[in-house]
C-alpha cells in the first residue's frame, strides 16, 4: 500500500494542554491540506514530560478532549491521525497512543513501560504494540520502546509499518557530576539513529514524530538542582531498507515532514541484537535509567495515583 504521510515535529509547553492541541490541530490541519494522508503527532502532544508539579494536571480522560480532537481531525480531512497522551482510565494513568480513522473508528495502544522520570506520572500497559488496521497490521512504539529488543522481538515479520514518535530529552545544562560533555552527543547520535535502525531490523518503513522545544524541571531525589534542558528533535520518516526519505532536526523548529511510503515488509537488513537494549547505552544512562524508575513508581503509588483518583472522581 502506498500511502503519504507526515509526521509532525512539536515545541509543545510543559503542561499547556490546551496550547498544545491548539499546536498540534494547527500542524495536523497543515499537512492534510499539503496532501498528507497519514497524519502522525508525537508522544505526549498534550504536554512533554519532565520531573515537575505541572505534570500532575497533564492527564486527560481517555475519551476525553484529546481523543475527540484526532477523531475530528480524522473525519474533516477524511484521512488518519495517531499521538499519544497521559490517559486516564479505570483508576490509572496510561501513555496512550490513538489512531484514529474517518470513520470513527480508533485503535489503541499503551506504552508497555515508562522511562525514567515518567514513571512519576503514568503505568505501563501490556498489549503488544500491534494495531490490525485497515491499511494494515500497524506497531506502534514510543521513544524507548524503540530501543528495546523486546519491541523489536514482538513485531518482527507481523507488521507493515512501524508508527509513533518521542519525546526524548537531553542532559541539563548544569551538569551532574561523573556525566561526560561528550555523553550530550553520544544520547543525540543514538537518537538520530534509533529510527534508522529500528526500520532496518523489520524490515518496514518507520513514521517517527518528536518534540524539539526547552523545558524546566527538576531532577528526581536531588531537590534544589535545576533540569533546564530540550527534547532532541529528529523527526524522520524512513523507508524499510532504513533510508531516511525525510527528516527534521531540532534546529529546524516546528512543523512536519511528508513523504510517500509503502506499507509492505521486506526482508530485514540487520538483525535484532541479543539483551535488552539495541543500541550500546552508557552505563550513566542505564544508572539513571534504574534510580529514577524505582523512584518514579513509588512517587506514582503514594502521589500520583491517589492525586488522579480524587480529582477525576469529583469531575
Amino acid at each position: 500500500m502506498n500511502v503519504r504521510v507526515a509526521a509532525v515535529q512539536m515545541r509543545a509547553e510543559l503542561g499547556n494542554v490546551q496550547e498544545n492541541m491548539k499546536r498540534a490541530k494547527n500542524l495536523a490541519r497543515r499537512a492534510f491540506k499539503e496532501g498528507a494522508e497519514i497524519v502522525i503527532l508525537p508522544e505526549f502532544f498534550t504536554s512533554p514530560v519532565a520531573f515537575s508539579p505541572k505534570l500532575l494536571d497533564v492527564p486527560q480522560p481517555i475519551d476525553g478532549e484529546p481523543a475527540k480532537l484526532l477523531k475530528d481531525l480524522a473525519a474533516e480531512h477524511s484521512g488518519v491521525v495517531g499521538g499519544s497522551f497521559i490517559a486516564y482510565r479505570d483508576g490509572d494513568a496510561y501513555n496512550t497512543f490513538i489512531l484514529a480513522f474517518p470513520d470513527g473508528s480508533v485503535f489503541l495502544h499503551d506504552k508497555d513501560q515508562p522511562t525514567m522520570w515518567e514513571n512519576c506520572y503514568y503505568i505501563g500497559g501490556s498489549d503488544d504494540g500491534i494495531l490490525d488496521t485497515p491499511l494494515g497490521k500497524v506497531g506502534v512504539a514510543l521513544c524507548w520502546e524503540f530501543i528495546r529488543t523486546r519491541t523489536a522481538k514482538r513485531m518482527l515479520g507481523r507488521v507493515e509499518a512501524v508508527i509513533g514518535g518521542s519525546a526524548w530529552w537531553t542532559l541539563p545544562e548544569k551538569r551532574l557530576p561523573g556525566f561526560p560533555d561528550k555523553l550530550h552527543d553520544t544520547n543525540l547520535e543514538i537518537m538520530r539513529e534509533t529510527p534508522v535502525r529500528f526500520a532496518r531490523l523489520l524490515g518496514v518503513p518507520v513514521i517517527h514524530a518528536a518534540h524539539a522545544g526547552e523545558f524546566e524541571g527538576g531532577m528526581p531525589l536531588l531537590p534544589g538542582f535545576p533540569f533546564k534542558s530540550y527534547y532532541l528533535g529528529e523527526t524522520m520518516i524512513v523507508d524499510a531498507e532504513g533510508r531516511v526519505l525525510e527528516r527534521m532536526s531540532r534546529e529546524d523548529g516546528e512543523g512536519f515532514v511528508m513523504a510517500d511510503v509503502i506499507f509492505e515488509r521486506r526482508k530485514p537488513v540487520e538483525s535484532i541484537p541479543r539483551g535488552f537494549w539495541i543500541p550500546k547505552l552508557p552505563i550513566q544512562l542505564r544508572l539513571v535509567w534504574w534510580y529514577q524508575n524505582l523512584h518514579g513508581r513509588w512517587y506514582y503509588r503514594l502521589k500520583t495515583r491517589p492525586y488522579l483518583r480524587r480529582k477525576f472522581s469529583q469531575s
